[in-house]
């Protein structure tokens, strides 16, 4: 880990400390050590305190993460203010990246490094499980790409208790379980006879041994019982815009190849998508791949890495269809009226032919 620590050495006027919250089993540890190492080495402390938001304005998830961000925020002040007792303390709290889209270890280390630039922060204390909302342990990642920008950390020294093995609640289970059958059960009607009772047995088991299997890793968030069902409807109606897509590309990759001169151009693009992991980002790397032209090789931290066959192919991912039409089914209309890929400059061409 590339760290310099806390200074040593006389004591300094005031430090400045930022660090980042997420609700995890460690953060209080993490609030005391930095409160403890910065009075240690300054006469006084200005601790800022700050909630990244993992989702933009427009996902339904967004109001429920802002109130919990200002519950963190305040039980975090309380924790510095016992943590200090009458030493010399200041407090700022923030919730950052509201107006950003915040998706990958690159976007919070970014935004984390201009909050830092903008406030003179001397040091960066870091959670060892901080984890903003996403689906998975961001520390790793974020450590790398806070080492690329140059930005000094700390990772907390603390003690980690024994994971549980059970994280969530019967309820939960239940809905996983309920939508994860109807979605294999459904799907393999649409492939087989909905009219054959053979189909409809068979059908059953296997979207029974899908559901059992595959449930916890699918929907890694809790199922809202009113969004879910809306949610099902409105991929009902983005399913006939995705077969129009296919169509057309199909046309497209038909024309070239039959033409004579075959003006094939194979690219790499690397496209920063406006989804989050999980099954979202799941569905877009799918109807990505299901357009003739294109095939999502990697999907990772919502960054896609997509072979495009032809330019057109290339260019209507930069154009971003596919990922509005995912943002509306799982976001709503509203979420769907964002820039394209092209516009805010989250699409790259990263290798050609030789690739």
């Amino acid at each position: 880990m590339s760290t310099d620590g806390h200074q040593e050495g006389a004591a300094v006027a005031v430090e400045r400390l930022l660090v980042p919250l997420s609700d995890t089993v460690t953060v209080r540890q993490t609030v005391g050590y930095a409160v403890q190492t910065g009075l240690e080495d300054a006469d006084s402390l200005e601790c800022h305190l700050v909630v990244a938001m993992p989702y933009d304005a427009d996902v339904p998830e967004s109001d429920r993460y802002r109130d919990d961000a200002e519950n963190l925020l305040s039980r975090a002040r309380s924790w510095v203010e016992e943590d200090a007792g009458t030493a010399d303390v200041t407090i700022e709290t923030a919730t950052i990246g509201v107006d950003e889209y915040l998706f990958g270890p690159r976007d919070y280390a970014e935004i984390f490094d201009a909050y830092a630039a903008d406030h003179e922060i001397d040091r960066v204390v870091i959670d060892p499980e901080y984890q903003p909302g996403v689906t998975a342990q961001l520390l790793q990642p974020l450590e790398r790409e806070l080492e690329r920008i140059g930005l000094t950390y700390e990772e907390a020294p603390v003690e980690r208790p024994a994971r549980r093995g059970r994280l969530v609640g019967e309820t939960e289970d239940f809905d996983r379980l309920f939508a994860m059958f109807w979605i294999s059960y459904g799907f393999y009607l649409v492939l087989g006879d909905p009219t054959y009772w053979f189909d409809l047995l068979t059908g059953a088991a296997v979207a029974g041994i899908v559901a059992v299997s595959l449930a916890q890793v699918t929907f890694t968030v809790p199922l809202d019982r009113v969004q879910s069902p809306i949610r099902v409807v409105r991929f009902a109606i983005y399913v006939p815009y995705l077969l129009w897509e296919i169509i057309k590309a199909n046309i497209a990759v038909s024309a070239v190849i039959l033409r004579p001169s075959m003006p094939i151009d194979p690219s790499l693009s690397r496209v920063n998508s406006r989804v989050r992991s999980g099954l979202p980002l799941t569905a877009l790397a799918n109807s990505i791949t299901l357009t003739p032209g294109t095939l999502t090789v990697r999907a990772t931290n919502q960054e896609l890495l997509v072979h495009s066959l032809i330019p057109d192919a290339r260019e209507d991912l930069f154009d971003g269809g596919l990922e509005r039409g995912i943002r509306f089914v799982f976001y709503g209309r509203d979420a769907a009226a964002i820039p394209s890929p092209r516009e805010r400059d989250d699409a790259e061409i990263v290798g050609g032919e030789e690739l």
